[in-house]
């Protein structure tokens, strides 16, 4: 680990409890480890997205065993959502990671701006739709597995899990809130442990950072959880497009 003052590392560690938070209340959260392994370390974009991208493993799990236990894991559809998602990482994560090395930063980072806030307008205008609502619907297999390819890319090479993407994307389909954030945690298992054999591969995973990160950010997705569930659906989508909104700058920046 390299060589951080108190203040960066209280930094890290607190945006790993919030993005955990973000990962299950609301689906994006887990660029703000991301933001901050770029921003406040000095690493390199492949060790940045390696550290980032393996502590979504046991955050996934979490995730997930919380929404199970919940039911929402239990519903056929969202099962079904969830399953074809986790396949798709599984072919398009590795594509990611491969991509990592040829991508700047900068554009990249104004590329994830401009979806995330695309995202946040789908899911304010669908919101403010006469007739909208949740359709408790979820989309044809072959959107799901075009959803899942794209989600599975970006998340690989960025660093994420998966959810900050996919949540919105499912929400402006029609699923439910809670639907579209447990059968993105699935997903996000996947893609995490593909990520990281990748990244490992190329030695670009600092593990001492990814435990500093992890262990508050695995916290953070059981208060997100329980969040989720206090709050009602309209005040979560609100919450979910001021994130989104919020995001998209230091995105940008980064």
């Amino acid at each position: 680990m390299a060589d951080l003052g108190v203040l960066t590392v209280a930094a890290l560690m607190i945006l790993g409890l919030v993005g955990g938070i973000g990962i299950t209340a609301l689906g994006p959260g887990g660029v703000l480890p991301t933001i901050g392994l770029f921003t406040l370390t000095g690493l390199s974009a492949p060790v940045v997205a390696g550290t980032a991208i393996v502590t979504h493993v046991a955050t996934g799990l979490a995730g997930s065993a919380a929404f199970a236990k919940s039911g929402q894991l239990r519903a056929p559809d969202t099962r079904r959502t969830a399953i074809v998602l986790a396949a798709t990482g599984v072919l398009g994560t590795p594509l990611g990671v491969l991509v990592n090395s040829s991508v700047s930063e900068r554009v990249f980072g104004i590329m994830l701006a401009v979806l995330v806030t695309a995202a946040a307008v789908l899911i304010w205008v669908r919101d403010r739709q006469a007739d909208a609502g949740e359709s408790g619907r979820h989309p044809r297999a072959a959107a799901i597995v075009g959803l899942g390819l794209a989600v599975s890319i970006v998340s690989g090479i960025i660093g994420i899990g998966g959810p900050m993407l996919a949540v919105p994307a499912l929400i402006a389909c029609g699923v439910p809130v809670l639907e579209s954030l447990a059968a993105s945690q699935v997903q996000s298992i996947v893609i995490a442990l593909v990520g990281s054999v990748g990244y490992a591969t190329q030695g670009s995973i600092d593990w001492q950072l990814a435990a500093l990160i992890g262990i508050p950010e695995l916290a953070g997705v059981i208060i997100g959880w329980r969040i989720a569930h206090a709050l009602p659906t309209h005040v979560l989508k609100n919450m979910l497009i001021v994130a989104l909104l919020a995001l998209a700058p230091y995105l940008a920046l980064a």
